[in-house]
């Protein structure tokens, strides 16, 4: 498989993995699944959304963050699979959490972003189980963040 070929027809790059910004790995091997940490929407240093859904940020920039955030990871991904992408068995589960003003309820749109991407990717084995979950702030003002569990051989 080369995700970055599959990338780059899709109009998008695998970043470099991102570096934690608090006490905690980026990655976790337990058996054969990869538990990524949570991932904001940094890219080039900066973060694509900040402030919460729908008063400071519009479901569509929130979809766009949620498919930075999910490169972030499979950024992340790669550098624990040392860019062997053979290895990668399925996408198991992705949990998208969501800066949301009181009562909004489409967290799932906004987790769209990062599900349809991986089904573009990875096609049967991206598919996955999801969590969209809505809160009341995320670390630095972000928008989203997203979780990714990975079962690699």
């Amino acid at each position: 498989m080369d995700i970055h070929a599959k990338l780059h027809e899709l109009g998008y790059t695998l970043p470099t993995a991102p570096k934690p910004v608090a006490a905690y790995v980026p990655s976790v091997q337990a058996g054969d699944l990869v538990f990524i940490s949570g991932q904001l929407a940094f890219k080039e240093g900066q973060l694509l959304a900040v402030g919460s859904v729908p008063s400071h940020v519009t479901v569509e920039q929130a979809y766009e963050a949620a498919r930075q955030s999910v490169l972030n990871a499979l950024a992340v991904l790669d550098s624990h699979i040392d860019q062997d992408w053979q290895r990668l068995v399925r996408i198991v589960k992705i949990g998208l959490f969501v800066a949301s003003d009181p009562g909004f309820p489409d967290q799932p749109k906004v987790a769209n972003g990062a599900s349809e991407l991986l089904g573009q990717l990875f096609g049967e084995i991206g598919l996955h189980a999801r969590s969209a979950v809505g809160v009341i702030a995320l670390p630095l003002g972000s928008t989203v963040e997203l979780e990714l569990i990975a079962q690699v051989r």
